[in-house]
């Protein structure tokens, strides 16, 4: 199972890309990978080819009227694991025992 952060921006569009990473996570809600948004990136976790399919449809869909993309993505496989989005999470809590969430 994957899990996979990225943040993707065009370059040369201005210092405000907020209607460009709203097409980018149209994309992805559409896709039915499993998501979480945050307010650097967004998360996806699933297997290999879905979770890179909609990478790739990230940036076939800026790459239609953008003439230069960024793309930082970080990525963790781990055999036969699902749900780590909340299990990472809580297992950390569990250890501290409180909550990480300050938002």
């Amino acid at each position: 199972m994957v899990l996979l952060e990225f943040a993707m921006a065009p370059g040369g569009k201005g210092e405000s890309v907020g209607a460009y990473v709203a097409r980018i996570l149209d994309v992805i809600d559409r896709s039915g990978v499993r998501y979480q948004l945050t307010p650097m990136g967004t998360i996806l976790e699933g297997e290999w080819e879905p979770v890179f399919g909609v990478v790739k449809a990230c940036f076939d869909e800026l790459g239609r009227d953008c003439d230069r993309i960024s793309l930082n993505l970080k990525m963790d496989w781990r055999r036969g694991a699902e749900s780590r989005m909340e299990s990472k999470i809580q297992r950390v809590e569990a250890t501290l025992g409180r909550s990480m969430s300050k938002a």
